[in-house]
This record gives C-alpha cells, sequence and structure tokens, in this order.
C-alpha cells in the first residue's frame, strides 16, 4: 500500500500535471477551428468523459493503493496484457515528446531569427534533452519548479491582455478562420489530450486519503485544467486568428511567454521520456524477465521522438489526439468493468491488501484473451 498524502498536496500534483503546455496548445486548436460555444460545448462533453474515467480508476487505485501498470494485471488483463499497455502509453508519451519537442524546435527557431531552421532546431533540442535524461541530469528538476508558477504567471498576464485590449462579447461570437472541426472529433480531441493522464490517475490517486479526495482532486484539475486554461486559450486563438502557441505566447507575453514555452517544454519532455522509458523497460522485464539498460533504452527512444518531430508530428496534432481519445477509452471501460461488476480478482486483492503484499505470481493470469479482444 502507498503511503497517504493530505488532500491539497495531491490536488497541486494533479492540477500542475493538467495545466500543462499541452492543455493551452488544445484549447488554442479548438479556438482556431470554432466558436467560442462550440469549443465549450466539446470541452464540457469531453470533461464529463474524462471525470468518469479519471474517478472510477482513481477510486480504484486509491482502494488498493496500486498504480496503474500493477492495477490491470488484476483488472481483466494479466500479467502480459498489462505489459502491453505499458507499451501503449509509451508510445503515446513518446508522441506527446515529438510534439513537444516541435514546439521547442519552433521557439528556439523564433528566438534565432530563423536561423537555424526548424529541422536542425528539431534534432539539436531533441538529442541535448535525451542525452541529459539518459545521463540522469538532476538540474533538469528544477524546470518543473520554475515552469508551472511561470506558465500560470503567463496566464495571468494573457487573461488581463484579452480583458483590456478586446471586448469579450466580440470574442466569444467571432467567427473562427481556421479549417473547422466537427463536434464529435473536438469532443475526442478533449478526451484524448488528457487520455493518458486520466489512464495513469491511479499513479497519483493511490496516495489519497478517501474517495472524496480522489473525487474532489479530479474535479478541480479539470475544472483549472479544461475550463480555465482551455477557455483562455480558446479565446486568445480567437483574437490574434492562429493556432500556433509560440506566436501567440510572443506576441502576449514578448520573451517571458517564449521563455515559458521553452521551460515548459523541457519539464514536459523530461518526464515524457522518463516515463515513457520506464513503461518499456518494465513492460520487458514483465514479459521476458530481462532487464533493459536505462541509458541505451533512453537514447533510442530520444532518437526516436525526436524523429519524429523533424518529420513533422506537430502538423498532425488533431490526428494524433483523436487516436489517444479511440484507443484508450475502451481499455479503461474493460478495467472499470472488470474491477466493480465482474470483480474478477476483488477478492484476492481484498486479502492482499489487509497484508499489504501484492498478490502472488502464481495467482496472476498471464494474459486475458477476452479482456484484449474486447479492446480491438
Amino acid at each position: 500500500m502507498a503511503a497517504r498524502f493530505s488532500f491539497m498536496t495531491v490536488t497541486l500534483i494533479r492540477i500542475g500535471q493538467w495545466t500543462s503546455l499541452s492543455q493551452f496548445m488544445l484549447g488554442a486548436m479548438l479556438g482556431h477551428a470554432m466558436t467560442f460555444e462550440q469549443a465549450m460545448l466539446a470541452t464540457v462533453l469531453g470533461s464529463l468523459l474524462l471525470e468518469f474515467l479519471s474517478f472510477g480508476l482513481g477510486l480504484a487505485g486509491a482502494r488498493e493503493g496500486l498504480s496503474i501498470s500493477l492495477l490491470s494485471r488484476w483488472c481483466g488483463f494479466g500479467r502480459c496484457g498489462s505489459a502491453l499497455i505499458g507499451i501503449m502509453i509509451a508510445i503515446s508519451l513518446l508522441g506527446w515528446f515529438g510534439i513537444q519537442n516541435a514546439i521547442l524546435a519552433n521557439s528556439l527557431d523564433y528566438a534565432l531569427n530563423k536561423r537555424l531552421g526548424f529541422g536542425w532546431s528539431a534534432a539539436l533540442a531533441g538529442i541535448t534533452l535525451t542525452l541529459l535524461v539518459a545521463l540522469g541530469f538532476r538540474a533538469l528538476n528544477w524546470t518543473a519548479k520554475v515552469s508551472v508558477p511561470l506558465f500560470s504567471l503567463v496566464i495571468g498576464l494573457i487573461s488581463l491582455e484579452l480583458m483590456q485590449n478586446h471586448n469579450m462579447s466580440d470574442l466569444m461570437t467571432s467567427v473562427p478562420t481556421g479549417v473547422a472541426l466537427s463536434l464529435g472529433a473536438a469532443v475526442t480531441a478533449v478526451t484524448g489530450g488528457c487520455m493518458t493522464g486520466a489512464f495513469t490517475t491511479p499513479d497519483i490517486s493511490r496516495y489519497c486519503q478517501n474517495g472524496r479526495h480522489v473525487f474532489w482532486m479530479t474535479v478541480i484539475s479539470i475544472i483549472v485544467g479544461e475550463f480555465i486554461v482551455n477557455g483562455i486559450a480558446i479565446l486568445i486563438a480567437h483574437a490574434l486568428n492562429t493556432s500556433d502557441v509560440v506566436t501567440i505566447m510572443g506576441q502576449t507575453a514578448g520573451w517571458i511567454g517564449l521563455l515559458t514555452v521553452i521551460l515548459s517544454a523541457v519539464k514536459i519532455n523530461d518526464i515524457n521520456l522518463y516515463s515513457s522509458t520506464l513503461g518499456v523497460a518494465s513492460a520487458v522485464e514483465g514479459v521476458t524477465g530481462k532487464k533493459w539498460r536505462y541509458t541505451w533504452l533512453t537514447i533510442l527512444l530520444g532518437i526516436t521522438g525526436t524523429t519524429l518531430s523533424v518529420m513533422g508530428i506537430l502538423e498532425q496534432f488533431t490526428p494524433f489526439l483523436i487516436l489517444l481519445g479511440v484507443v484508450f477509452p475502451p481499455i479503461i471501460g474493460v478495467m472499470l468493468v472488470d474491477y466493480y461488476i465482474l470483480r474478477t480478482s476483488r477478492a484476492l486483492l481484498d486479502t492482499t491488501r489487509i497484508n499489504e503484499t501484492l498478490p502472488a505470481a502464481g495467482s496472476t493470469p498471464w494474459i486475458n484473451w477476452l479482456a484484449i479482444k474486447r479492446v480491438a
């Protein structure tokens, strides 16, 4: 069982996860493609689904004190099935690495007056960060401490700029200039934008003291991330007629905004690459019993993510979000049905929870093909 922390501690961690640069990118994308009313409707519908999935998994994680990688073993998928899920999470994080690295490259290229070019900027940024993470460069930790409050400050500055220099009612009724996005696609994109975070809710909720804390932790983080940050990004996209986050930050907050983009991208990609490496390493060890060297695996995945950014994954941001919104909900659905309705391993989990141990390897199914079939 995991140690339990205060409600404020886990909620702040969750809010930090859901108020990142990627959330602002999502709002800007919606604002450039939809009216304010349409974008907020998509946000509401997507948030309801995210809350249902987050709370369902989060409550299970809090009860059992298990992370998502362990919880999935006894929620329908078995040892090998959970390893496959770990690989899927790692792949999604690798995609996010490529997107954030492209944002970082655009910021560097913008700061250097286009001297280096996007391709070289992306390669330089991705390889440098990969080597720093692979070598365990601890100085990267300070970016999280600086970027989160700086991001909040810049969001506040952007809000003031909006209220002072624009008519809010005009922005809310203005017609978007980007390629139109259907409501269904927008809802799926909103869901996909935070789907990895929703899926990994047990990684945080296992530290919650009770189910009430889990509920309010998920609700508050969604309100702050989806409605406040998203709403501001939607309006600023209408005001500037763009979804380019570098342009938005640069024009509204100047060099502070540009610095925020760079630090936020570094912070997020540090976590993305680290978590992706751990996910792949854990999956390989779970299936084969062998451990891969962390350093070389990090370099391999980092080069892969950097290649994705150079190849233009940022241009596929909306399809990427929609893909995440399509792939992960069925997996979560299988886990919720198995845990709350079928209760396949609940008796085993209840027994081991009392003894504060994990179920023995012999009592853990290798793979549940029925669960895999339901997802497919």
